[in-house]
């Protein structure tokens, strides 16, 4: 069963080989799960606040590339919450500065921007990258009953931003405002699975499309057990009618006066209670068809109810 970590597990894997890519990324990391502190007199830190290791990992990577200094440190939010969380800490220097603000996380007077400008997502592979860092900094799917994929964002104006980078990639993906937090949100499998391969999830796709390729013959073969379940009652049932006629018709004498093919149709029956129609009107001499045979069996019933 696929997993949200199996797919920042494989983002976490990818490279951007343009920084343009890298910057998109970071941006998507930063507008999910970012936050600025001011420490005074001028100085401020941001942090990174991930829940998960792979994510951590990648977010260093791309700041490092970018020649940011940035500390790793691990938290519990709760006392008796198993899972462990990760903080990137990042000073306020000169250089990050102007890598934040090429990335769209801070403007040119280092205030924090709700979405980035529209140059960080101008191209489609920089709107590839950004909603990677999306998933990474705050992503997560689900496949257990019903599909659903999730980012989660800061604002409100991140999440419309997702669903216009989706759109814009001829994927669909809506908003919602949960006060707390937004997200931006697909409850369609195409729309799932066009939005991870679109980020680079190959094989996540790849595993979503076999467990829907398993669920689909799964439902067909339940299909057909029922409905041979279903033959199987009908079949029983009309036997059993038909058994009860020709004993009523043996009782009284009637059998011994039918015509041949109907004697033959009762004998059969009484031979071969659990035959199909098909099966009895092979042993026919000569041979019989199925509908043939149908026709003699209600005949013999008609005439036991008679």
């Amino acid at each position: 069963m696929i997993t949200s970590e199996d797919v920042r597990e494989e983002l976490a894997l990818i490279v951007p080989l343009r920084r343009c890519d890298r910057l998109a990324e970071l941006s998507a990391l930063f507008h999910a799960a970012g936050s600025l502190h001011l420490r005074g007199r001028g100085e401020w830190a941001l942090h990174l606040d991930l829940g998960s290791g792979a994510a951590a990992r990648r977010a260093f990577a791309l700041l490092r590339d970018e020649g940011i200094r940035s500390e790793i440190r691990t938290y519990r939010q709760r006392a008796f919450d198993r899972s462990t969380r990760y903080q990137l800490h990042v000073e306020g220097e000169s250089g990050a500065l102007e890598v934040l603000v090429a990335a769209g996380v801070l403007d040119r007077r280092h205030a924090p921007l709700a979405r980035p400008p529209r140059r960080v997502v101008a191209r489609a592979c920089c709107r590839a990258a950004y909603l990677r860092g999306a998933f990474l900094g705050g992503g997560s799917v689900s496949v257990q009953r019903s599909a659903h994929l999730e980012l989660r964002t800061a604002t409100p104006e991140t999440a419309l931003l997702l669903s216009e980078i989706a759109a814009r990639s001829g994927l669909a993906l809506a908003a919602l405002d949960r006060g707390s937090h937004a997200v931006a949100y697909a409850k369609e499998w195409d729309a799932i699975e066009s939005l991870l391969a679109v980020a680079g999830a190959a094989d996540a796709v790849l595993a979503l499309e076999e467990r829907a390729v398993l669920a689909v013959t799964r439902e067909q073969a339940n299909r057909l057990a029922n409905a041979d379940h279903a033959n199987l009652v009908r079949t029983s049932r009309a036997a059993r009618l038909q058994l009860a006629a020709v004993e009523r018709l043996r009782g009284d004498g009637t059998l011994e006066r039918l015509p041949t093919p109907l004697r033959e149709a009762a004998e059969l029956r009484v031979r071969h209670p659990g035959e199909s129609l098909r099966e009895l009107a092979a042993r026919t001499d000569p041979r019989a068809s199925k509908a043939a045979m149908q026709r003699r069996l209600r005949r013999l019933q008609e005439l036991a109810e008679a």
